[in-house]
């Protein structure tokens, strides 16, 4: 008897310590998609409990996300308000917290070619702008130009409008013709070897936040929160500045 009561003690021990490896899967959007990354390989390394992180346009992620997602976040508070209102009850909203903010800044060509070193060289003849209108930047460059007068003198530089920043991202490599982009600074990180940042006053600086929160189905919610945890902490801080958050 007191045999059997051992062998279903460890029976359940060794349950317990396969669930707790059970892989977290975090969604989201791509631009905090390569700080996730390393704070998952982080975590993992800390923790033992595997964690894959999807980042990307929604579409590309949602089915799966419905199927097995932990967590999700938001390239900024917007998003993930927009994206609990188109699927209701997917998020846990009671979890949903604040991570870091990022910094707006124009992303110009390497080199500086055209010599942009303020936003009102964005207004003068000849020079292109290339605009994401959605992904985390819905309107970001109207606010921005809004500070100083600039809206109309800008929008007519705009060459061209793109839905998310992955689309963004292959317009700027295959159309040379762009001279600029108000952007975040945190994507010069990701394209080193395309962009240069020219940063903006502090009085014309806008930031976006980068909100995270439990999926409502999830079956690891201990290990989730783990995770958030892990981000809002001292390393999961330092991973998120070097990839350009404050």
């Amino acid at each position: 008897m007191k045999r059997s009561i051992i062998i279903i003690v460890l029976m359940a021990n060794v349950a317990v310590a396969f669930a707790q490896k059970d892989t977290l899967h975090i969604y989201g959007p791509g631009g905090p998609l390569s700080a996730m990354q390393d704070c998952a390989k982080a975590f993992t390394a800390k923790t033992g409990i595997p964690v894959k992180v999807t980042g990307g346009p929604e579409p590309k992620w949602l089915s799966q996300a419905q199927a097995d997602g932990d967590v999700i976040y938001g390239g900024a508070e917007y998003m993930l308000t927009q994206f609990m209102q188109t699927h209701p009850g997917m998020v846990d909203a009671a979890t949903r917290v604040e991570l870091y903010k990022r910094r707006a800044a124009i992303l110009v060509r390497s080199g500086n070619p055209k010599q942009i070193t303020s936003l009102k060289d964005l207004a003068k003849p000849g020079i292109k702008v290339l605009d994401v209108n959605g992904a985390g930047q819905l309107g970001l460059w109207e606010d921005i130009a809004g500070k100083e007068n600039l809206i109309g003198a800008i929008q007519k530089n705009i060459g061209g409008s793109y839905a998310n920043t992955a689309l963004g991202i292959e317009a700027w490599k295959k159309d040379k013709s762009y001279d600029a982009w108000i952007t975040y600074a945190s994507w010069h990180n990701n394209l080193k070897d395309v962009t240069q940042v020219v940063e903006l006053s502090l009085a014309s600086r806008l930031y976006r936040g980068t909100p995270v929160a439990l999926t409502s189905n999830t079956k690891q919610a201990t290990q989730a929160k783990q995770f958030i945890q892990f981000l809002q902490s001292v390393d999961g801080h330092v991973i998120f500045k070097k990839w350009g958050w404050e």
